[in-house]
């Protein structure tokens, strides 16, 4: 088991990390992208390089000097998260438990952009399986995605529906596991969601349509905003909410970063990670 998993390894992860190490915490940062700090091509504004450097390279340093002090690192996608006397997160090829949990994984994704989502959402759409698949039961489910996320709630779902479809919207699927038994996929673009009080079809641009009783949302990966969500973590907007000590609502969960909203610069990331780790510290060798 690890002190501390940290889920996202970009600047406040890593920055948490150099800090818990040092601590003499077992430390874990899983992730598999850097965000927006990875397409960076020169950074001009951080202390230290008066000539700039990549978001790419920065990243690399910082992770080459995490390595070297003993963190480990897993390059996989977290499709879920839970929290109770540990924490348990599950990757597409494996699953972790760490006594505390620090979300740094940057902002959210944005949701599809899909014509008619928007005006659904809450009456026949959700963003949350874990939260909703409960009031779906014997129901026929479309799953819009096409990767890891999506199959991740796909596989929450048959909990209590077999009829889901999975709608890629003209995707080619990318998830890395098995399909459920009896589970649909439909690659055909789509157009739109219709319905009256609720949505009831999902429109594809070839003039077809499904007719469904439920739609969950599951494009991209899994964002800092799933994560909290799911959890039953306190969000603002598209914030996770924390105290001055970068705690949340729940016991042992930390978050850090953009993910928290704010200033949404590298050097208040680097911040945020390092004040959030104090916290953890001093809470862990408590």
């Amino acid at each position: 088991m690890y002190d501390i998993i940290i889920i996202g390894k970009g600047v406040a992860g890593v920055s948490a990390a150099l800090y818990t190490v040092r601590a003499n915490l077992r430390t874990l940062i899983i992730g598999s992208g850097i965000g927006a700090l990875e397409h960076a091509e020169k950074i001009d504004n951080y202390y230290g390089f008066p000539g700039g450097i990549s978001g790419a390279e920065l990243h690399r340093r910082g992770v080459e000097h995490a390595r070297r002090l003993g963190c480990d690192f897993v390059e996989d996608e977290v499709v879920s998260v839970s929290k109770y006397e540990t924490a348990v997160v599950k990757t597409t090829r494996g699953e972790y438990e760490g006594r505390a949990l620090l979300i740094a994984t940057g902002k959210p994704r944005a949701t599809t952009k899909l014509d008619g989502v928007d005006a659904f959402l809450g009456r026949g759409i959700s963003l949350c399986a874990v939260c909703d698949g409960f009031f779906y039961r014997g129901k026929r489910l479309a799953v819009l995605g096409s990767a890891n996320y999506a199959l991740a709630e796909t596989e929450e779902l048959t909990r209590f529906t077999q009829d889901i479809t999975i709608c890629t919207n003209g995707r080619e699927p990318s998830w890395e596991n098995a399909l459920p038994a009896g589970i649909k996929v439909d690659t055909r673009a789509l157009a739109r969601v219709s319905g009256g009080s609720r949505a009831e079809h999902l429109e594809f641009q070839d003039g077809d349509r499904l007719e469904i009783d439920g739609i969950f949302v599951a494009e991209g990966a899994a964002s800092a905003l799933d994560f909290a969500v799911k959890m039953g973590i306190l969000t603002e907007g598209n914030s996770i909410v924390v105290d001055d000590s970068y705690r949340t609502n729940m016991p042992g969960v930390y978050a850090a970063g953009d993910c928290i909203g704010g200033f949404l610069q590298i050097s208040k990331a680097v911040g945020d990670g390092a004040l959030a780790a104090r916290t953890i510290i001093r809470e862990l060798k408590n």
